[in-house]
């Protein structure tokens, strides 16, 4: 096919009069069955560097991609014109996953999305072998190198797929980020005669700035001043699920419409967000790095950081989804020197402990486990025994068993020792990765081409649109206006215990403070465990604060609590104030029938969830039957205590079960 017939073609398909240069020999080499690495900006239009040639080839194209919403926004637009295209990701039924399988194997589908981590699927694995494959695609495919930014061992998987595939077989990864060590990492592990096109990374609609603050409030007063005068919408990036909701609400608070989007909300929740942030619904999305790589949204004014991210790639990739319509475009970056400890925490614990590797190859040494078994029998958290096991069987020392229809991981007889220096070497990558983003803060030089020289594209000059060019140094004053503000947001802003389930009367509750955050974690800790008395009447009022806050108008029959594991008659003591300021009766009912252990000492959902699995019962339990209860604890953790004594007071047939927390913890919420 000629350049002229396959542009002809797609005017009348996509309604595009042409391809860029690097689009059409990316292309007419995929016609030619060889295998292609392309490495664009974003927005320069890669999808349809595979999206056109899959819809001339015969059979079927599949595409390997982590990016479920991009999955969700390119078969919608894909079937709008006509293409017969689908998606299996695990926010989908089974049910809904296997009939698109189903059409795939008998030809019904050109396009088909996939998950890189479906490739352990048993249902994937029989329906594949009966496709008529045309073209395999790897999407984001520096996630293929230990040394790109978002390194997924499961599109190792897809390179023993691609190996398996004969050598005039067309194959594409395409990334926006990939570094000349990270391009070349990919080209070997994809065989030989693989070509690599690099287009031109410069973002020349961008204007990149960088805010110096000295804390979080000057952040927030940047933010509210910056969105209340700056026209479209945009994504705000935090660096914890607990600051998406603190600075969301802020904005809320100063009439600015902002939701906050993290991946410890359910799917339908965040597919709503990804919809009301393409209709503009709201001014701005604050999210961690859950959101935005794979939302194709082309009008995104602006993205603004409030926490460094841990690498010049991460920041060119999480920037990358704004102003894809060419326009011009705010990109912020708002930098307090504290803000280095957390991407430094994350490197430091990249890779669990020698330790923790060891208990887990001890467990499998006795019997092959399940993952949450493995959880039960090691006490570690979900996110270490994932990378443990990974590390495990890409070391060869475990391998994954199907016993059954369950997954068990089993060892290796005569396995190696592990080896942890390649650990090592990429925790010092890492570090040094960070210590280029520092360095980008620091720059008084292009910021633009800093950016583009690290990516490895060195044609770049001075972009004229940062604020180095310009110079302009970009500041923030806390006036008496804001700091005002502040105060009176700092007093009436209590976090949310998301506490609801099915087939349970408990709603969600409220916490008066976060227990990292502030001095009341201090004090609570205080009166637990170094003998320092009751809880003090200013927790009292806070807490009285936030029940007022949650539950003004509610009527309460009776205020409950959760029976203590080591803290005496400190909580005992706590309710009955609330009672009589409340004027709701207390009652002591609600008793333990077997030891539990502190929740603290527990790393993972599944010991919390069977530490106090059954251990709770209420006499006499007629008491509870059409009561509205309000339920109180000093610290809620992972909710696995409430939610436990939510169910049984349901079974006992309560109306509404209502917590009430001293404070809420941030251990853990990440992403």
């Amino acid at each position: 096919m000629t350049r002229a017939e396959a542009e002809n073609r797609l005017k009348n398909l996509f309604k595009i009069p042409a391809f860029y240069d690097d689009q059409w020999a990316t292309i007419s080499r995929l016609f030619n069955g060889e295998r292609l690495l392309l490495v664009e900006k974003t927005g320069y239009g890669k999808s349809l560097c595979y999206q056109f040639p899959a819809t001339q080839f015969k059979g079927l194209t599949v595409i390997f991609s982590p990016l479920i919403a991009l999955m969700r926004d390119q078969v919608r637009y894909l079937n709008s014109i006509g293409v017969a295209a689908a998606c299996v990701n695990s926010e989908q039924e089974t049910d809904e996953n296997n009939q698109i399988l189903a059409k795939a194997k008998n030809g019904q589908i050109k396009i088909l999305y996939i998950a890189p981590e479906r490739q352990e699927n048993q249902e994937w694995l029989n329906a594949v072998r009966f496709m008529n494959l045309s073209m395999v695609v790897i999407d984001e495919a520096h996630c293929i190198s230990v040394w790109g930014h978002d390194f997924r061992p499961a599109f190792r998987r897809i390179i023993n797929l691609v190996n398996l595939l004969p050598p005039n077989f067309p194959v594409l990864a395409t990334t926006a980020t990939a570094t000349e060590r990270v391009a070349a990492d990919i080209q070997q592990q994809m065989g030989a005669r693989v070509t690599l096109i690099r287009g031109n990374l410069l973002r020349d609609n961008f204007s990149l700035n960088v805010v110096q603050v000295q804390n979080e409030d000057e952040k927030m007063v940047w933010l509210a001043e910056f969105l209340s005068k700056t026209p479209g919408s945009g994504l705000i990036y935090t660096g914890t699920r607990v600051t998406t909701e603190t600075f969301s609400v802020w904005l809320q608070f100063n009439g600015i419409k902002a939701i906050n989007y993290n991946a410890g909300l359910d799917a339908n929740a965040r597919k709503e967000i990804e919809d009301g942030l393409q209709s503009n619904r709201w001014k701005c999305v604050v999210s961690t790095n859950a959101l935005g790589m794979g939302i194709d949204k082309p009008d995104i004014r602006f993205i603004i950081h409030t926490q460094i991210p841990q690498s010049p790639i991460h920041y060119y990739q999480e920037i990358g989804r704004a102003g894809r319509d060419g326009k011009p475009t705010q990109i912020f970056l708002l930098f307090n020197k504290t803000d280095i400890d957390l991407p430094t925490h994350f490197i430091k614990n990249s890779r669990p402990s020698l330790k923790k590797y060891e208990a887990v190859i001890k467990a499998l040494k006795e019997e092959p486990l399940g993952e949450q078994d493995i959880m039960r029998r090691t006490n570690l958290m979900q996110t270490q025994v994932r990378v443990i096991k990974t590390d495990l069987i890409d070391q060869g020392i475990i391998k994954e068993v199907m016993y059954g229809s369950s997954k068990k991981y089993e060892y290796q007889f005569n396995a190696p020792p592990l080896n942890q220096k390649t650990f090592e070497i990429l925790r010092q990558f890492k570090f040094q990765e960070l210590e280029q983003m520092i360095e980008y803060i620091q720059i008084a030089s292009c910021r633009m081409e800093f950016l583009c020289q690290y990516l490895g594209d060195k044609n770049i000059g001075q972009c004229g649109k940062c604020d180095n060019d310009l110079k302009i140094k970009n500041e923030v004053k806390i006036t008496e206006f804001w700091q005002s503000k502040i105060n009176e947001f700092r007093n009436s802003y209590f976090p949310e215990l998301t506490v609801e389930l099915k087939n349970s009367k408990m709603i969600n509750g409220v916490g008066a403070s976060y227990y990292g955050v502030s001095n009341v974690g201090t004090t609570i800790h205080r009166c637990k465990y170094e003998n320092g008395g009751d809880f003090p009447d200013y927790l009292l009022k806070l807490t009285l604060r936030a029940f007022r806050h949650k539950f003004g108008n509610e009527k309460f029959d009776l205020i409950l609590y959760i029976p203590p594991t080591e803290s005496g008659n400190l909580v005992k003591n706590f309710v009955e104030k609330i009672s009589k300021v409340l004027g709701i009766p207390v009652s002591h009912g609600l008793k333990k029938i077997r030891t539990t252990l502190p929740q603290k000492i527990f790393q993972n959902s599944v010991l919390k969830k069977d530490n106090v699995k059954d251990a709770f019962i209420y006499e006499p339990i007629s008491e509870i039957h059409g009561k509205k209860i309000l339920l109180i604890d000093d610290i809620l953790d992972s909710s696995a205590t409430i939610k436990e004594v939510g169910k049984y007071l349901t079974k006992a047939g309560a109306l509404v079960i209502a917590p009430l927390v001293i404070a809420k913890t941030v251990g853990g919420d990440i992403a």
